[in-house]
């Protein structure tokens, strides 16, 4: 955590910055802690403790903007790269974009760090043997899967870490807020061999910000039931299916709409949502909100980076496209109103339903296909298109028939939406984003 002592060091970088001549400076100090216990085929394998601190500092000099960080924080060796980073920034180009945000949009709420309620003091106290006793409890080896076929587990590797994260932001405007939040998280990799020699793998995990909330224990039993049910699967017929998207994997669907609504892309004409704002580029179905302030939930914040106010606020409205994420600095290069910097909590809301389940959205497509995974494949942020390697299950009459691999799905983000049948009510809290199982129609998958 950090001390009273560190959050007067912050303070006094900013009075050093004005006295090294820049007219505003923002601050902004890191401090965490990781313990981490890596196993191996149901052992321990690595031990590892980690302390992290740093200083991360934004000098506003005649104009001119300069970003450093340094992680040697005494007294005289911090006025000394103050002291030089401020004459650096002279030497840079003059950049009339850069300015602190406007006072009335900065954060006044974050006071102790602990507001949105996902900081678990305890964690801090978690005893070695604990965090291995956690590791070895939730690992499958040496404890098997009763699901009648033949196979047998070839290795597992898994990973118990708890974190500690603390970050205070303060400017020479007034500006002062604080962030804190512990995480518990464990996942675990298997690979299976069936009796025809081939393997296949499977992974699961969970995290929680408090020791209440986690519980990884089934995790390896999870992680075996993924890679047993794709015992047999193989390419089907290439064409057009429903295709149903698993809330784990389901980001891949969303994230490119969040990217392409960055202000880094607008600014460089590499978005497929250009000018999209105030426009019903989606269908009805579609409502993105951004929910930064669930409270109990890893990634709630009451401030981005440049410690601006988070909001609720929709993304996209019922398919219209709502807001950019623009920085202050991207503002002044767009003309555009600000921000904040990116989405922070991102929901998709279920339709046409609250409470629809996977199995509900495989009963409505009838059949198709059923995406449990990606591998590899990219999309592209300027044009919308996209091509991805997939795993998961053929379904028919809402039921799965057999396991899917070796198949690409391809198409367009804009045109994939347009084809919306369904959103789950299925989102994981554990997840940065809230994205619940989505289902579209008339989808191309190729062998």
């Amino acid at each position: 955590m950090i001390t009273a002592e560190e959050l007067e060091l912050t303070r006094q970088a900013l009075r050093t910055a004005r006295e090294a001549g820049a007219q505003n400076a923002r601050a902004t100090l890191n401090k965490s802690t990781e313990d981490l216990i890596a196993t191996l085929n149901g052992e321990v394998d690595k031990v590892t403790h980690c302390e992290d601190r740093s200083l991360s500092l934004s000098l506003f000099v005649d104009g001119r903007y300069g970003s450093f960080s340094t992680n040697r924080l005494e007294k005289d060796s911090l006025r000394e790269f103050i002291f030089k980073a401020a004459g650096i920034t002279r030497l840079l180009a003059e950049d009339p974009c850069r300015h602190l945000p406007s006072p009335d949009r900065q954060c006044r709420a974050a006071v102790t760090g602990q507001e949105m309620q996902i900081f678990d003091p305890g964690v801090e106290n978690i005893r070695s043997e604990d965090r291995i006793a956690s590791a070895l409890g939730a690992a499958a080896f040496g404890k098997g899967l009763d699901d009648g076929k033949s196979w047998k587990l070839v290795s597992e590797e898994g990973e118990y870490s708890d974190t500690v994260y603390d970050m205070f932001v303060a400017d020479t405007q007034g500006l002062e807020c604080r962030h804190t939040e512990t995480c518990l998280d464990y996942g675990v990799e298997v690979t299976i061999e069936d009796e025809d020699g081939e393997k296949y793998s499977g992974y699961w995990w969970d995290s929680a910000p408090d020791r209440a909330g986690f519980d990884a224990s089934a995790c390896g039993a999870e992680a075996l039931r993924r890679a047993s049910s794709h015992i047999g699967s193989d390419a089907v017929q290439g064409g057009r299916y429903n295709m149903v998207v698993e809330s784990d994997v389901a980001s891949k669907m969303v994230s490119p709409i969040l990217r392409a609504l960055s202000g880094y892309s607008i600014q460089l004409n590499d978005s497929f949502l250009m000018d999209a704002i105030g426009k019903q580029i989606f269908p009805e179905g579609l409502t993105i909100m951004d929910c930064p302030h669930i409270l109990g939930q890893t990634g709630s914040k009451l401030f981005d980076s440049e410690g601006v106010a988070t909001e609720e606020a929709p993304i996209i409205d019922k398919g219209t496209v709502s807001r950019y994420f623009i920085n202050t600095y991207m503002a002044e290069k767009l003309g555009m109103q600000p921000t904040v910097e990116e989405a922070i909590r991102p929901k998709v809301m279920p339709w046409p339903r609250p409470g629809m389940s996977r199995q509900d959205l495989l009963d409505l497509c009838g059949s198709g296909i059923l995406v449990t995974d990606f591998n590899g494949g990219n999309s592209n942020t300027a044009t919308g298109d996209f091509s991805y390697g997939i795993e998961g299950f053929l379904f028919e009459n809402g039921k799965i028939v057999k396991p899917v691999s070796e198949m690409l799905v391809t198409g367009n983000f804009r045109q994939l939406w347009q084809g919306l049948l369904g959103i789950a009510d299925d989102a994981r809290s554990c997840m940065s984003k809230l994205i619940p199982t989505l289902a579209f129609s008339n989808v191309d998958f190729n062998g």
